[in-house]
């Protein structure tokens, strides 16, 4: 029998952090890094995850960053 789980997280990090992880991988998404990081840390059976506020993409941080 499955168990679902549901959770908010927000998370904190710095400015070069962000963008570091981002540009480490071509156009990886902070939804997709995220996903890869829980489901590597447990092995998930799925992980669903989405950004409601923030930069999700290295272009929307770089825009973020330039206002």
């Amino acid at each position: 029998m499955g168990i679902d789980v549901k959770l908010q997280v927000k998370l904190s990090l710095a400015e070069g952090a962000l963008e570091d992880a981002l540009a480490e991988f071509d156009e990886i998404t902070v939804t997709e890094m995220v996903k890869q990081v829980l489901d590597k840390a447990i092995a998930l059976d799925g992980v669903e995850c989405e950004v409601i506020e923030g930069p999700n993409t290295l272009d929307e941080f770089d825009a973020a960053a330039a206002t």
